[in-house]
C-alpha cells in the first residue's frame, strides 16, 4: 500500500514538473516574442500644408511687338565705308554715315537690316536698316468670349517660347478691347512683358497664359491626395502621429500641388510620400522634408 502511494505520488510530481516546464516556456517564449516582434512605425514623409496662389488660367498665343521701331532706306552709293552695324545703339548715337549726311538713333534699340543679298544689292542698289527698342515687348491675343467678363488691365500673364524652353517671362495685360469681334467672337486684348536683358526678339510666337481668378488656398503635394471613387483624402498628422484619414475637397491641380478647398487648415500636417505604408489610425515615424 504504501509503494502504491509512493508511485502515485512520483507519477504526480513528474506530471507536475512537465506542467511548470511548459508553462514556463510558454512564459519565456511570449516574453522574448512581445520583446523583439514588436515591429517599429514605419517612417513616413510628411509636410505641413500652407497657402499659396492659385488662378485659372486662359491659354493662346501672339506675336512678339518691339515697344518702338523706325526703319531707315540707305542707298549703297551713299556709304561712305564699309557697312558697321552695332548690336545696341544709345538714343543720339551716329547709325551710320553718309554722304548727304548722317543717321542718328531716335531711340536706344537693337539694330539689324535687310535686303542684303549681293543681287539686291546689284539691282536695287538699296537696303533696309531696323532699329527696334526691345526694352518692352507687347503682343495683341484673342480672348475667346465666355472669357471675356474676367480679363482686365493689369492681370498678371506668364509667356513662353520655344527659344528658352525653361524660362518664363512675366508680364500683365495692357489693353482691353471695349468690343467683342463679331467675326471671331473674341476679345481683342494687348499685353505688355518688360524685357530687361532683351532676350525676347520682335516677331517671335509667343506662348500666353493669363492668369485670372487670382485666390490664396491650402496647398498640398500631388503625392499626398488619394482618389477613391469621388472622393479625395489625405492622412493628416496627429499630435501622437497617429494617421488619420480625412477627406478634402480638390481643386486646381499644378505639376506638383493640388488646391485644397476644405478638410485641412494652415499648419495641418499631412503624410506627403508613402502613403501605402500608413494605416488608417496607425502610427507613424514622422520624416520632415
Amino acid at each position: 500500500m504504501k509503494r502504491s502511494k509512493k508511485i502515485i505520488y512520483t507519477i504526480l510530481v513528474f506530471f507536475l514538473i512537465i506542467t511548470i516546464v511548459i508553462i514556463g516556456r510558454a512564459l519565456i517564449g511570449n516574453h522574448f516574442k512581445k520583446k523583439f516582434s514588436k515591429v517599429p512605425p514605419p517612417g513616413i514623409i510628411v509636410t505641413k500644408v500652407f497657402k499659396k496662389e492659385f488662378s485659372d488660367e486662359i491659354e493662346t498665343f501672339g506675336t512678339a511687338v518691339s515697344k518702338k521701331s523706325k526703319t531707315f532706306k540707305i542707298k549703297k552709293d551713299d556709304l561712305t565705308e564699309d557697312l558697321k552695324l552695332k548690336n545696341f545703339v544709345k538714343k543720339g548715337e551716329i547709325l551710320l554715315k553718309l554722304k548727304t549726311e548722317n543717321i542718328i538713333a531716335p531711340f536706344n534699340g537693337v539694330l539689324g537690316y535687310t535686303g542684303l543679298t549681293e543681287d539686291i544689292l546689284v539691282s536695287n542698289n538699296i537696303f533696309i536698316v531696323t532699329l527696334d527698342d526691345n526694352s518692352t515687348i507687347y503682343s495683341d491675343i484673342k480672348i475667346p468670349e465666355n472669357f471675356s467678363a474676367f480679363v482686365k488691365k493689369g492681370l498678371p500673364v506668364e509667356v513662353k517660347l520655344s527659344s528658352y524652353k525653361n524660362k518664363i517671362f512675366y508680364g500683365e495685360v495692357d489693353f482691353v478691347s471695349s468690343r467683342i469681334s463679331a467675326d471671331t467672337r473674341s476679345l481683342l486684348s494687348r499685353i505688355k512683358i518688360q524685357n530687361k536683358n532683351l532676350e525676347l526678339i520682335s516677331g517671335s510666337l509667343l506662348e500666353v497664359s493669363l492668369k485670372f481668378n487670382l485666390r490664396e488656398s491650402i496647398s498640398a503635394p500631388n503625392t499626398s491626395v488619394m482618389v477613391e471613387g469621388d472622393k479625395s483624402y489625405v492622412y493628416k498628422i496627429d499630435n501622437e502621429n497617429i494617421a488619420i484619414k480625412t477627406e478634402v475637397e480638390t481643386g486646381l491641380r499644378s505639376e506638383k500641388n493640388i488646391e485644397i478647398i476644405a478638410g485641412l487648415i494652415e499648419g495641418d500636417i499631412i503624410a506627403a510620400e508613402g502613403l501605402k505604408k500608413v494605416k488608417p489610425q496607425g502610427k507613424i515615424q514622422p520624416i520632415f522634408k
